[in-house]
């Protein structure tokens, strides 16, 4: 009875482990993005529950192979900072081999479903994700703040292979849907910057778009970015590929946005930044769960 407890106990800790070393929440997140922009693509008609599990299952391998690497090689970095020690490569309850192993199998496997079950384009795209995010945006982030601009392409990339999945091409939906994710990364990731700025710095990395940190500056941006937001959310609308709802509904989320982060501007300190933090978290759902009630009414 105390091995199969034991055996009980140590199933349950490898599963979390692996839960954190895909990022789980953060996979979910990316994952969700292409699979609306996969149901928005015009040639995708109906709700096919088979291939949007597969697409999910697809993308949560890609990504969590992504998440994976970037854990490895950041073992001593994560263990240097309190929001990340715990992770179980940094922990030392993972080797890098084993996350490495992974990382592999789960790429490979991720990519390979991608072109089976889609099309080549869309593989080509997951793995062209995965080596940007694992070998260029990762290492990128201890050289210089320009790694935010990097790890955006492919933090915004999902939206494009759900759109070329379905779709198999690279029509200028895909490109509309890919800017919109793409330019909310910047408010979000410098306002998560912010909060986090002196583990961040603790840890050597150069995330923000200022050597001194936290500044006017950064919240500057922010606001350049949340305003960018608004022409662009208009383009699904323009296009005719939504409605008239959807397209208010993603004006008022951007105008939110500016509202944000003109108030980090004005107050300048973490709880402002936090809060942009947080806005930005519920306005990417809001906005892909609205371009698709439009498409699907």
């Amino acid at each position: 009875m105390d091995n199969e407890n034991n055996r009980s106990v140590s199933f349950a800790t490898k599963a979390k482990d692996y839960y954190q070393l895909i990022k789980f929440t953060l996979s979910f997140t990316v994952v969700f993005s292409c699979v609306v922009c996969y149901l928005l693509a015009p040639n995708v008609k109906a709700f096919d529950w088979w291939m949007i599990a597969i697409l999910f299952l697809a993308g949560m391998l890609v990504t969590g192979s992504a998440n994976a690497i970037n854990q490895a090689v950041e073992k001593d970095t994560d263990a240097m900072m309190k929001r990340t020690g715990s992770r179980p490569v940094a922990a030392g309850r993972m080797s890098q081999q084993e996350a490495y192993t992974f990382a592999v199998i789960a790429g490979v496997v991720g990519v390979g479903m991608m072109w089976y079950f889609f099309n080549l384009s869309s593989a080509l795209l997951s793995a062209l994700s995965l080596f940007l995010y694992a070998f260029i945006y990762t290492p990128l982030k201890k050289i210089n703040s320009i790694a935010v601009l990097v790890g955006a392409l492919p933090g915004a990339l999902p939206c494009l292979i759900g759109w070329v999945a379905g779709n198999d091409d690279f029509s200028l939906g895909g490109w509309i849907y890919f800017g919109i994710q793409f330019l909310w990364q910047f408010p979000h990731f410098w306002a998560i910057a912010w909060v986090a700025h002196e583990d961040y710095s603790k840890a050597g990395f150069k995330l923000l778009p200022a050597d001194k940190g936290p500044t006017k500056f950064t919240a500057i941006q922010g606001i350049m970015y949340s305003v960018l937001m608004i022409p662009v959310g208009i383009l699904p609308y323009y296009f005719g590929y939504t409605g008239m709802t959807s397209a208010v509904i993603v004006i008022m989320c951007n105008v939110f946005m500016v509202v944000q982060s003109i108030r980090l501007y004005q107050q300048m300190d973490v709880k402002s930044a936090r809060r942009v933090m947080f806005s930005s978290y519920i306005y990417l759902p809001i906005v892909l769960l609205a371009l698709l009630a439009d498409k699907i009414k």
